[in-house]
């Protein structure tokens, strides 16, 4: 047995100059990001693997980590996205009858590096204090000079179009629990279901597999296809995905968003929550240290009830931007108030910033998925579609 003390020395080091030592439990070398916290007591791997994710330093707030391994059905892309990864302390002994290797070796697989020992709950108080900021992870180095050059070098997360990174290459299908890649969009001959039509800004497997659950036929679309392009595939409905980094900068998707509105009714969760506050004229604002766990109360204004949600975004859509649009809010965090989700009063399309997927997390607002097919419901020309 390696005792943590008998591992590489890591460093953590802020933008701030705040230093933090702990020990590698994966991963060599350096590891430049955004560093912000997640207060999920699971689900360590569906946040690895979230898009959603990627240029950031993940530190988790539960202090044990690592326990259930890791396992082939919980992913929610192809690959680790985080840039680094911090956790109090890292379990090597992993106990799960689906698990297939543990997270150490997880994370070695794709040449992310992972930390342990760091006291995760004064680095969350001082990012809670202080707000998200740019840091370094390195295990080659303590020299703190030479790594601050590196961290104030890093340009962050504002104003910079990470979308295009995670984001697919070409459109797929998704079917059967799993994505088909085809040489040009076409739909899977006589099937039923709606047609929905996913725009991939960094999706994470677990809205499609949600889509598909609702008895819905998926075809994925690279975020800078156009909206002629998917528009011409004749879709039933328009899915707006979740991605990472600063909506405002990711304009093309924008554009299409704004061609798209009217034509067909849309859904968006996360980034495509925001895409569509831009879209109609809104503005975006960063928030000091963002959402990110599986237990952040919303309040639903048309219901009057409240839906524990999981939720992964650094920046909010401000509610003064679109309050004289044709827009109803419809959903704020009751921790501090900030805009949820909303719907646009002329064309059919809503969207909200939490995770009804889950995964993690609770699945108090998966009914959004059948709000979504009722939707293309009432818009439908070919009723047979949702048979």
């Amino acid at each position: 047995m390696i005792l943590p003390w008998d591992r590489p020395k890591a460093i953590l080091l802020l933008e701030d100059g705040t230093v933090f030592k702990g020990f590698t439990f994966a991963g060599r070398g350096r590891a430049l990001g955004e560093v912000v916290f997640n207060t999920s007591m699971t689900g360590y791997q569906e946040v690895l693997t979230d898009p959603s994710y990627k240029g950031q330093i993940v530190a988790m707030t539960y202090p044990l980590t690592g326990t259930y391994g890791i396992n082939p059905e919980d992913m929610e892309s192809a690959a680790v996205q985080v840039e680094g990864f911090i956790v109090k302390e890292y379990q090597p002994f992993h106990s799960n009858w689906r698990s297939d290797r543990s997270l150490a070796d997880f994370l070695n697989e794709y040449g992310k590096i992972g930390i342990e020992g760091i006291d995760t709950r004064a680095l969350t108080r001082h990012l809670r204090v202080v707000g998200a900021m740019r840091g370094i992870i390195a295990t080659d180095t303590h020299d703190v000079g030479e790594l601050m050059d590196q961290v104030q070098a890093y340009p962050g997360l504002e104003g910079i179009d990470l979308v295009r990174h995670v984001s697919c290459k070409k459109p797929y299908r998704w079917a059967e629990g799993r994505r088909i890649e085809l040489e040009a969009p076409e739909w899977m001959p006589g099937a039923a279901g709606y047609k929905v039509a996913a725009l991939d800004c960094g999706i994470k497997y677990n809205i499609l597999r949600e889509l598909e659950k609702a008895g819905c036929q998926v075809m994925v679309f690279p975020a800078h296809t156009t909206a002629e392009r998917i528009l011409a595939c004749d879709p039933d409905g328009i899915f707006l995905s979740n991605g990472p980094g600063d909506p405002s900068a990711v304009h093309y998707v924008i554009e299409t968003v704004r061609a798209l509105f009217g034509k067909k009714p849309i859904f968006g969760i996360c980034l495509g929550h925001q895409m569509m506050g831009l879209a109609m004229g809104g503005t975006t604002f960063k928030l000091k240290f963002g959402h990110r766990g599986a237990n952040q109360p919303v309040k639903d204004l048309t219901t009057g009830k409240i839906e524990i949600t999981s939720q992964n975004h650094g920046f909010c859509v401000d509610p003064e931007s679109v309050s004289r649009l044709p827009v109803r809010l419809t959903h704020f965090n009751l921790n501090d108030n900030t805009l949820e989700g909303m719907e646009h009063l002329k064309v059919p399309a809503f969207c909200v910033q939490y995770h009804p997927e889950a995964s993690p997390g609770p699945h108090d607002a998966s009914y959004l998925f059948g709000r979504f097919k009722q939707l293309m419901d009432r818009c439908s020309t070919s009723p047979a579609r949702s048979k």
